[in-house]
């Protein structure tokens, strides 16, 4: 059984009198107990939206979100405090996301007291056991989030999340923030700490290279929908959908010849910039080359493209590759 299993998820903005903006528009995915999922698509198309929807920070409008066979958003109460115990969220700003007048002693030791973990005399042990499980100091619990680097603020915010022992983490772009050396640091931790507790993560990026560097599968999102699902080495070998093609055309490689073997390179770039997104039709046709007028009539299905391997594209690879030609 999946440990989370999200269908057909809605969340919507209000945006102006009687009007909203749709940010989550009917995703459904599952992640297994310890498995990596990664989520990416460019800025605006969900992504945070919906790992917040997942954890009950933002509203959704319809749809569910199982977790442990349980109907995350009809908790309420003692329920959905249980619920946060098994499931957090790290942050994507790690100076915005403490108090800046709280010491961490007392800005982790306050999750346990929230949680009601341990007696008041049990919980600076348990504050400097989180950090050293993070790789900082214990003496680091006096000092407040301005003296901290980047990096060790967000070791802190990984600190605060596995203070209640989840066995589920939304991390919501966790080294976007960081200095490249930094974050190779930070993902080790992660991998670390998913190895030694054996945790799943819904791991929200717009770094492709970290997603594989992290995750068993990818869902690749643009306007509120899943474009392309696939386990993360067949993506990125023989990625299906148009806009996926665009986003890896995109990323600088190393190594020319990679991409020259590559048959999904030639042909997919994509022409224009970002627009409003109609409501009928496929999300990316305003913007691919191989858009065809079924592609703004009707917004497509989700195509079966091998083993766990999903495109919602109108046309096959071997369709699109022809189209390219033309």
């Amino acid at each position: 059984m999946p440990l989370l299993e999200i269908a057909d998820l809605h969340v919507r903005y209000p945006a102006g009198r009687r009007r909203s903006t749709a940010a989550v528009n009917g995703v459904s995915l599952a992640v297994a107990p310890g498995e990596s999922v990664g989520l990416v698509g460019e800025s605006g198309c969900g992504k945070s939206s919906l790992g917040n929807a997942v954890l009950r920070l933002v509203p959704a409008q319809a749809g569910s979100v199982r977790f442990e066979g349980q109907d995350v958003l009809a908790l309420r109460g003692r329920d959905l405090l249980a619920f946060r115990r098994r499931a957090q969220m790290i942050f994507q700003d790690p100076f915005g996301s403490l108090n800046p007048r709280l010491s961490v002693g007392a800005a982790l030791a306050e999750v346990l007291a929230v949680h009601r973990l341990g007696g008041r005399a049990e919980r600076p042990a348990r504050v400097r056991a989180l950090l050293r499980t993070v790789g900082l100091e214990p003496d680091y619990a006096d000092r407040f989030p301005h003296e901290f680097s980047g990096g060790q603020r967000q070791r802190i915010g990984i600190a605060r999340a596995l203070a209640l022992d989840p066995v589920f983490l939304v991390a919501d772009e966790p080294v976007s923030a960081l200095d490249v050396s930094v974050q190779a640091q930070i993902l080790n931790l992660l991998k670390d700490l998913q190895g030694a507790r054996g945790l799943a993560y819904l791991f929200i990026a717009h770094d492709l290279a970290v997603v594989r560097a992290m995750c068993d599968r990818v869902l690749v999102m643009l306007a509120g929908r899943i474009m392309e699902s696939a386990p993360v080495e067949a993506l990125f070998r023989d990625p299906a959908h148009p806009y996926t093609r665009a986003l890896l055309a995109a990323v600088p490689d190393l190594d020319p010849a990679w991409r020259a073997r590559a048959a999904w390179a030639r042909g997919a770039d994509v022409e224009g910039e970002a627009a409003a997104q109609a409501e009928a039709g496929c999300p990316f046709q305003a913007r691919c080359r191989q858009a065809q007028p079924c592609c703004r009539e009707r917004c497509p299905d989700e195509r079966p493209i091998g083993p766990g391997h999903f495109s919602r594209c109108h046309f096959g690879p071997d369709r699109l590759a022809r189209l390219s030609r033309t």
